[in-house]
This record gives structure tokens, C-alpha cells and sequence, in this order.
């Protein structure tokens, strides 16, 4: 995995180099003091993998990832601020360090980074079209203070609210400042399909599908929701899964 260190100290990201030297199948691809730079280093190295500090001058690095555009780098939080990781991330399957850095708690936390990175396999799992997410892609979702990163395929409804954007996945549904039209660009056709104009859906998750009025069509989601479907709309969605 190529990795990118983000620390505003520069002997922190010395004795990062240091620790990760010794744990096999990571090369340090750059460095970066400030969310600046390292914005800029994300879109010309495209790590695999950022070790990013928290507290910066210039911004934190809870607002750079939540500027950056997916699919999301994987992200190891390392800082001095239990506060902000504990609180903010470890129950959102965020993976943080706490400073000073303990090697066997660093080496844990790429194992598990590593085995996430591993390509899917399988029927269920189809290339995407060319510039969108697939849905193994992780993309980091943010609503205000509370912050996660979801792989695609756990998305099951996208419903427009205006123009935001209320996300479905486990039992979360946060409100995002994006419209519906512009994540229907970002997402794989394959496997989501824009049912209304109000909702897309995950067809990964639709239970159950029944004849509706006019010759329309409802679908039962798994983990609840049920959509219905235009009669044109339905013909298109036969059409889709050869029905």
C-alpha cells in the first residue's frame, strides 16, 4: 500500500516513517504539514492509504476528509486528542492512533486497513462504469459532528430532499448538502436504480417485489423502506433484471 503521512509536526511524521519501516507492504509515497498540502498530495500521488494528524494549522483533518471527493482514501487517524478519535470515529469503524505511537497497535491497525483493501470477488460483485464508485468503494459521510465511512454496497435507498440528499445504510440516514441528480452520476448503474424522481435504490437490497397500481411495481428493501415504481419506470426495471 503507498501511504501518505499527514502531520504538521515534523518529527512525528519522523517516527512514523520510522515505525512503518518495519511493516512489510507499506511504502511511504509523500508527506504533508497542513490539509493544503496534503489535498494537494491526494490528488497527485492517490495514496492507498493516509496516516492524517487531527489537529493542524490551516484546518483539521476531520474538515480535509470531509472535502475530499470519493472514492476516499483509506485513513488512520494519529493524534494526541483521544477526544476527537475516541469519541468522534471509534464507533464508526474509523481506525485511529494515539500519540506516542505503540508499533504493535500501528501494525494491528494496517493489517486491518490492508484486509479491508482487498479486491472483492464474486458474481455479486460487478465493475463499475468508468469514473463511478463500486460497491465495495468506502466513501466518508459526514452530518455534522458525526461521521462514518460506509462501503457503497451498504447504501440502500438515496432519497432527494431538495436539494440534499438523505443517505440509507444500516440504521443511519444522514442528510447530505449534495443533490440527488449528482450522486446518481457517482453510482454504478449496475447495481442502483433511480426507481422516482425522489429515490434510488440498491437493487442488492430490494426482499420482495409486488405488481402495484396502473401497472407499477413496490419493492420491500431489507432494513426497511418500500418504494414504488412508475409503470414506465417498472418496464425499465424488468427490463434491468430480466424479468
Amino acid at each position: 500500500m503507498n501511504a501518505l503521512l499527514v502531520d504538521d509536526e515534523r518529527l512525528a511524521r519522523n517516527e512514523l516513517r520510522r515505525l512503518l519501516a518495519t511493516i512489510p507492504g507499506v511504502t511511504i509515497a509523500g508527506e504533508a504539514a497542513n490539509p493544503a498540502e496534503a489535498r494537494k498530495q491526494i490528488a497527485a500521488l492517490k495514496p492507498d492509504l493516509v496516516f492524517l494528524d487531527i489537529q493542524m494549522p490551516g484546518g483539521t483533518g476531520l474538515d480535509l476528509l470531509a472535502s475530499l471527493e470519493p472514492p476516499v482514501p483509506h485513513v488512520i487517524f494519529t493524534t494526541a486528542h483521544d477526544e476527537f478519535a475516541v469519541q468522534a470515529f471509534e464507533l464508526n469503524a474509523v481506525d485511529y492512533l494515539l500519540k506516542p505511537i505503540d508499533p504493535a497497535r500501528l501494525a494491528q491497525a494496517v493489517a486491518r486497513i490492508a484486509e479491508r483493501a482487498q479486491p472483492a470477488t464474486g458474481p455479486d460483485i460487478e465493475p463499475a462504469a468508468t469514473g463511478r464508485l463500486t460497491a465495495a468503494d468506502r466513501v466518508f459521510v459526514r452530518e455534522g459532528d458525526r461521521c462514518w465511512f460506509v462501503e457503497v454496497g451498504q447504501i440502500r435507498l438515496l432519497e432527494s430532499e431538495g436539494n440534499y440528499t438523505r443517505v440509507h445504510f444500516g440504521p443511519e440516514h444522514p442528510l447530505l448538502f449534495r443533490s440527488l441528480n449528482a450522486m446518481e452520476e457517482r453510482l454504478d448503474p449496475a447495481v442502483f436504480f433511480r426507481a422516482n424522481r425522489q429515490q434510488i435504490v440498491n437493487l442488492r437490497w430490494i426482499e420482495k417485489i409486488e405488481p402495484w397500481f396502473s401497472g407499477g411495481l413496490a419493492l420491500d428493501l431489507r432494513g426497511g423502506g418500500r418504494i414504488e415504481i412508475s409503470r414506465r419506470k417498472a418496464l425499465e426495471f424488468r427490463t434491468r433484471l430480466s424479468l
